[in-house]
């Protein structure tokens, strides 16, 4: 009989279980006979210690020179890489994706660690010129104190560590709680540090359900900003519920549309579509989910679409050639059966749409993946983050009506456009209503180095993440005023 291991919180500089003694349990979404770990159910009374102990690690983690703090997440980045085979197969375990996925997801984070190391030291403040000869006037920039980041369960390494990184290198402490369908890859990240020798208190991990743990990770005095990624409706609470004295920084849902216009760009549209509405399960939130194609080529593009969709192999992640793995939840599987369903009375469904239950598909949380045709420009596929292997084919008139449609939507995170004119480039560019902007381009994946970040309901209109950008955030400017 195969032990389950149990894996704790780390708070104050010490590895230990919930105040009340509870766990969960988290399983393969593959194969839910396999569980991946027990994981500490913390309450209140955890939530309350961690904030604590961040809130006394600050003043002198503050004090530390930027060169020390760089030191230690250099350090963190060569253990994630040193380990990152065997985390990535743990992350395989624990969400579903394929394990070159999960690998390269922890070298990801290994990278952005490195990024904000170099980064950071060189992003000061500024000097401005005075008419009195006496005077200097100058700002600088500090620290806020404690942050709060609370990270989704799809790139459950990545995402934490972008937004981990750049506030410990600008010298704030940490509150981690990561998401309780995939805990492990935190906890991992979380390891990194603690190997690397980061002092007490700086970085605290803790493992919950949001309602457990969040009134005080969200609304306790000491916590000064909080950087959430996830679903809308959670982010929309977590902001109305931080006091106005804590700054907010929230990436949420898209409905992302990939445009395609021209028969010579069907073959590249239908590529881009794959990888961007079919990785990961489709469960990214600037994952391909809205295929808008001139009407002209639509039965081309929808034809070899689905030939391409019907032949992807569809298994568990830690096996080699598999194209899409399982739904990361019992939840998100519910869901995307349900949107499915939706979609059979809305439209024409091409292909797909399949729970798979047989052999080895009958223990794991696997679909085949959905096309949908001739699908109205107000259906509910069409206008709601599904967050799954689902793709509404639409039928539009041209660019402009493309560019109507695109934007004809309550988020705004990625978009691209397929085309060889480089006309049409530079008016998309202009014309989408999207933080991210792509041309012959998935709509997933950004630079580690470049700023991220959605229009509308995808992203509160406050601070974007990754690259330099993301150093803004976690700082606050004083303005000083020097005389002599």
């Amino acid at each position: 009989m195969t032990t389950v291991p149990t894996f704790l919180n780390y708070i104050d500089g010490e590895w230990c279980a919930s105040r009340s003694g509870a766990t969960f349990e988290n399983v393969n979404p593959a194969d839910t006979r396999d569980v991946v770990g027990q994981f500490q159910a913390s309450g209140e009374a955890d939530a309350q210690a961690a904030v604590r102990a961040a809130a006394s690690a600050f003043a002198n983690w503050k004090r530390l020179s930027p060169g020390a703090r760089a030191k230690i997440l250099l350090a963190a980045s060569a253990y994630l890489e040193q380990h990152a085979e065997r985390f990535g197969e743990e992350l395989t375990r624990e969400e579903g994706k394929q394990k070159n996925l999960a690998v390269d997801e922890f070298m990801r984070a290994a990278q952005t660690l490195r990024y904000y190391a170099v980064e950071a030291q060189s992003y000061g403040g500024e000097t401005f010129p005075n008419d009195d000869a006496d005077m200097a006037v100058y700002t600088v920039r500090e620290p806020l104190g404690v942050v709060t980041v609370i990270s989704p369960w799809n790139f459950p390494v990545s995402i934490p560590a972008r937004k981990i990184a750049p506030a410990l290198i600008c010298g704030n402490t940490v509150v981690f709680k990561p998401a309780t369908d995939a805990p492990l890859s935190g906890l991992r990240l979380t390891e990194a540090f603690v190997q690397a020798g980061i002092p007490k208190g700086v970085l605290n991990f803790v493992t919950g359900s949001a309602s457990a743990v969040g009134p005080v990770l969200v609304g306790a005095r000491e916590v000064k900003a909080i950087s959430f990624t996830g679903s809308t409706s959670a982010g929309e609470q977590i902001h109305r519920a931080a006091s106005m004295s804590t700054r907010t920084q929230m990436e949420l849902g898209g409905k992302n549309p990939l445009i395609v216009l021209d028969e010579k760009d069907i073959d590249r549209a239908v590529d881009l579509t794959i990888k961007g509405g079919f990785s990961l399960t489709g469960q990214a939130c600037t994952g391909t989910s809205r295929v808008l194609v001139a009407r002209g080529i639509r039965a081309a593009f929808v034809e070899r679409l689905a030939a391409r969709t019907t032949a992807l192999k569809i298994g568990n992640g830690l096996q080699p050639g598999i194209d899409i793995g399982p739904l990361a939840t019992a939840g998100q599987l519910r869901t995307v059966l349900d949107y499915i369903e939706i979609g059979k009375s809305e439209a024409t469904l091409v292909c797909g749409g399949q729970q798979l239950t047989q052999d080895a598909y009958a223990h794991g949380y696997f679909v085949t993946p959905a096309i949908f045709a001739d699908v109205p420009r107000n259906a509910r596929i069409a206008r709601e983050e599904i967050f799954g292997p689902v793709i509404a084919v639409i039928d539009v008139d041209g660019y402009d009506d493309a560019i109507a449609v695109a934007n004809d939507s309550d988020y705004g995170l990625a978009a691209s456009l397929v085309t060889q004119d480089v006309r049409l480039m530079h008016r998309f560019a202009n014309d989408i209503e999207a933080g991210t902007v792509k041309i012959n381009r998935t709509t997933t994946g950004n630079l580690i180095n470049a700023p991220f970040g959605g229009l509308k309901q995808s992203s509160t209109a406050t601070f974007r993440e990754s690259g330099r950008d993301g150093l803004e955030f976690y700082q606050q400017i004083k303005t000083v005023y020097r005389g002599v």
